[in-house]
């Protein structure tokens, strides 16, 4: 009976093993489809796998959402989901508890956790003013904006209720908080409404002060290629051959709230024509940084030398952190060079010669230089 039990016992044990290798093996061959029909001959088995394992499974296969292949989660999304109502519909319960873990474990990708915030208050919606203001500085932005947003509900309940100190500090707390714009941007109405003071270039990390010179140029679009005399060294008291004779760099400060370089008022309006800005960044350890950028021109951004990005697109709209540079900032002074190119275009909505830059983490936290002149 004894050596009947052990058999048992290991013959159980091979098929939850085999069981577990098998859900593992599914979701990593999820994980190879790609773009026009890639991996989905043997991935539709494999998914068909992963959507008939049960709710208690549930974490494993949201951890098998890895975040670098977006079309794969979405598959893996529709097999929780798939999971998550059978459940449900038959009045079983989710493994909340272990779907709370998965969910405070940050080491998961942003998506799945996600994924499983939904579920657990899809079904116990109580579940959501417990877990939620844990969320305010969660380094998944999603989650992190409904942190936020309740955050203003209350403060801005206790501005009704004239508790003004309260809703004061409510408002700056989802300001600190905030990475969205629209949030940002209601904390600082509320704040300033309350008479407090925001300063939102600092808050973004926007990049305020700049060396630019201009026209070189960009005839028939010619200039986004071809590599000015800026490009290969920055000597700030040069003269050099431009578009319509000599050029040199002018200093420029803008105090635009968001950051916003108007080269057609620094510079002369100009068509055809590239210009560059130069700004030195002091930090004061090694770190990666974003550097982003908002143009309506083609545009290229450098660091220390570096080409991050570059777009040659005019006119297409515009916007806070449009295109985005990933970069190694080095201790001590850097080097952020940007080339923002202007067509020859006569229509009213192509005259914008203009950008905005900032820096920050990959978050959108502002990383501030250690020389950021003081406002």
């Amino acid at each position: 009976m004894v050596s009947m039990a052990i058999a048992v016992a290991l013959l159980c044990n091979a098929a939850i093993a085999e069981a577990s290798t098998s859900l593992e093996e599914a979701l990593q061959t999820v994980q190879q489809i790609g773009p026009k029909g890639q991996g989905h001959q043997a991935a539709i088995p494999a998914l068909q796998i992963v959507s008939q394992q049960k709710a208690e499974d549930l974490p494993n296969i949201l951890a098998g959402m890895k975040g670098d292949n977006v079309l794969a989660d979405n598959w893996i999304r529709g097999a929780v989901d798939a999971i998550a109502e059978k459940t449900l519909q038959s009045g079983a319960s989710l493994p909340l508890t272990e779907l709370e873990a998965f969910l405070n474990d940050t080491s998961n990708t942003p998506r799945s956790r996600r994924l499983a915030f939904e579920w657990i208050i899809q079904a116990d919606p109580e579940a959501r003013d417990r877990i939620v203001p844990g969320l305010i500085d969660d380094p998944s932005l999603e989650l992190r904006r409904e942190a936020v947003s309740d955050r203003l509900q209350q403060a801005e309940t206790a501005h009704a209720e004239d508790k003004k100190d309260a809703a004061i500090a409510m408002y700056r707390s989802s300001l600190d908080a905030a990475r969205d714009v629209d949030q940002i941007e209601t904390a600082t109405e509320k704040l300033r409404e309350l008479g407090e003071s925001v300063n939102l270039p600092e808050h973004f990390g926007f990049v305020t002060d700049w060396y630019l010179i201009a026209p070189f140029d960009n005839t028939d679009q010619s200039g986004f290629d071809k590599a000015y005399p800026p490009e290969s060294s920055i000597e700030l008291d040069e003269n050099y051959e431009g578009k319509e004779g000599t050029v040199s760099w002018q200093q420029h400060s803008t105090d635009d709230e968001y950051g916003l370089v108007n080269l057609n008022d620094a510079l002369g309006k100009h068509k055809g024509a590239v210009a560059y800005a130069v700004a030195f960044f002091e930090s004061k350890s090694a770190r990666p940084i974003d550097l982003r950028l908002g143009c309506i021109n083609a545009n290229k951004i450098w660091l220390n030398g570096q080409e991050l990005t570059a777009n040659h697109v005019y006119h297409a709209g515009r916007g806070i952190d449009q295109y985005v540079g990933t970069g190694q900032l080095k201790k001590g002074t850097n080097v952020i060079l940007l080339k923002i190119c202007q067509n020859e275009q006569t229509e009213s909505w192509a005259q914008d010669w203009e950008f905005q830059l900032r820096v920050c983490d990959g978050l959108g936290t502002a990383v501030l230089a250690t020389n950021r002149p003081s406002e």
